[in-house]
């Protein structure tokens, strides 16, 4: 069953507390205070979304007290109820305090239900709206003015045909595997070294899948202390630790309904797997300092780079937790083993890349492209990124030449004493025939050596740079 939504009625007359508990009670969980210190020992630990407080008590107002709420617990939405004349007073303090209604006595009963429905819709409208702030934090910048008014063009942008690959792709088979699973609410383990893709695949998933207008949420695992991934992930009430000045709602709670994608969840203790399997296994959060459990309705899409099933053997990884991330289990290829994706990619980085720089350029030389298929790329699709755009950033003409390429990309290109005894034994055809080869093999060579300068290249083969552009044309060799 889900959560109801909880109301705090602040109020020292008992019967006036009974008679709004009884009230709203069936569609709210009620929770009641008879001054403001009882009302603060309640927020410190529930999680409250409406507070009704009324306007005289003891020795504090209710615009006071609320007042005071805003600067702690800034998301609960307050209210404040008054059957006397000092209305002047009550607007200045909603004024100030940020008080969302005020109610006057003696209400009516479908009327001040009626009224605290809309403030506990308000709530969740927040709760939405932090969604999309979120999806705008965590999309591409090139995407995020798109975010806050086009979700549609979000969904075909991180849509399965947007991964680029080409028509004999080692992609494209499991693209087609993921994207049939992506409609059933079962969690994937994505496997791969780092900068492969995992994240654009997990949210072409969520994308492609029911939870798609709900939020697709990322935490790095790896990146934080137990205490702060729980907190991140989990919530928690004020004091919980030292630091947490305010609540905080954690990311399966904003994830809520929609994905939350778990990167590098091999990083993890196994003290925080347990606390992590209970979440996966009971369907309901526990935030820090809170004695109450929240249901969340989650799906969840892990990714790392370790192997979680070597990290079972060696007890690093719990296996309980393994199986419960790991009901689909797909890995994605490194770039060496997609060479035929590289001049695909390469040009949507450079198209990004020039909207980004606000620098134009025609595109890359056969020569760079030749290079940037030749290079193993052990940082994969993001060192293959940082490299387009470091050639963007130092071009002067019209073309990624291959004189921009860093030094280790560009000596992939020069072939190994293996290879160039393969070329030379594989030559065939007459005298005249396997001596253009050569001349032609020799040429290129000399010439990424010297990262494609032709006047250099020229001297050392003897040739003039008339005689050497003749040459290029000819054996068809980074011709001008």
């Amino acid at each position: 069953m889900p959560n109801l939504p909880i109301v705090l009625v602040v109020d020292d007359e008992v019967r006036s507390l009974e008679a709004i508990r009884r009230t709203l009670e069936e569609e709210f969980e009620v929770l009641v205070a008879a001054s403001a210190a009882e009302a603060e020992a309640i927020l410190q630990k529930e999680w409250v979304q409406v507070i009704l407080c009324d306007q005289r008590m003891p020795g504090e107002t209710g615009v006071s007290f609320l007042e005071r709420v805003r600067e702690t617990w800034p998301d609960v939405v307050r209210m404040v109820i008054s059957g006397y004349t000092d209305t002047e007073d009550i607007i200045a303090g909603i004024n100030r305090g940020g008080i969302y209604q005020y109610i006057v006595k003696p209400w009516h009963p479908e009327t001040l239900l009626g009224q605290i429905r809309e403030a506990a819709r308000l709530y969740q409208l927040e709760k939405l709206n932090g969604h999309l702030a979120l999806e705008m934090r965590t999309a591409e910048p090139v995407l995020r003015e798109r975010v806050a008014s086009k979700h549609k063009e979000v969904k075909r942008h991180y849509d399965f045909s947007r991964i680029v690959r080409s028509a004999d792709s080692p992609l494209n088979a499991l693209c087609e595997t993921v994207q049939r699973i992506a409609a059933y609410d079962i969690s994937i383990l994505i496997t791969g070294e780092s900068g492969t893709g995992k994240e654009l695949l997990a949210r072409a998933v969520h994308y492609g899948s029911n939870r798609a207008e709900q939020a697709f949420v990322v935490e790095n695992c790896g990146a934080l202390p137990d205490q702060l991934l729980e907190s991140e992930l989990f919530g928690h009430k004020k004091g919980a630790y030292t630091g947490a000045y305010e609540d905080r709602v954690g990311l399966f709670e904003l994830a809520s309904g929609g994905t939350l994608f778990l990167d590098e969840i091999g990083e993890t203790s196994p003290a925080f797997q347990v606390k992590l399997l209970r979440v996966l296994q009971e369907g309901e959060i526990r935030p820090l300092g809170s004695s109450r459990t929240r249901k969340v309705d989650v799906r969840v899409i892990a990714a790392t780079n370790r192997d979680l099933e070597q990290g079972v053997r060696d007890k690093l990884f719990r296996q309980d937790l393994y199986y419960r991330v790991a009901s689909f289990t797909v890995q994605m290829p490194p770039l060496r083993q997609r060479a035929m994706d590289i001049p695909l990619i390469a040009q949507r980085i450079l198209d990004e890349a020039m909207r980004a720089f606000g620098k134009n350029v025609k595109g890359i030389s056969r020569e760079a492209m030749e290079s940037l298929c030749a290079y193993s790329w052990p940082g994969n699709v993001r060192e293959l990124q940082n490299e387009i755009c470091r050639m963007l950033a130092l071009a002067n003409s019209g073309e990624l030449g291959a004189e921009l390429l860093s030094p280790q990309v560009l000596r992939a290109a020069l072939p190994d004493e293996e290879a160039e005894l393969n070329f030379l034994v594989g030559i065939d055809g007459s005298l005249k025939e396997r001596m253009e080869k050569l001349e032609g093999h020799i040429i290129r060579e000399t010439l990424i050596r010297h990262r494609w300068n032709k006047s250099k290249a020229a001297r050392e083969l003897g040739l003039s740079r008339v005689g050497l552009r003749g040459k290029l044309a000819r054996y068809d060799v980074g011709g001008e």
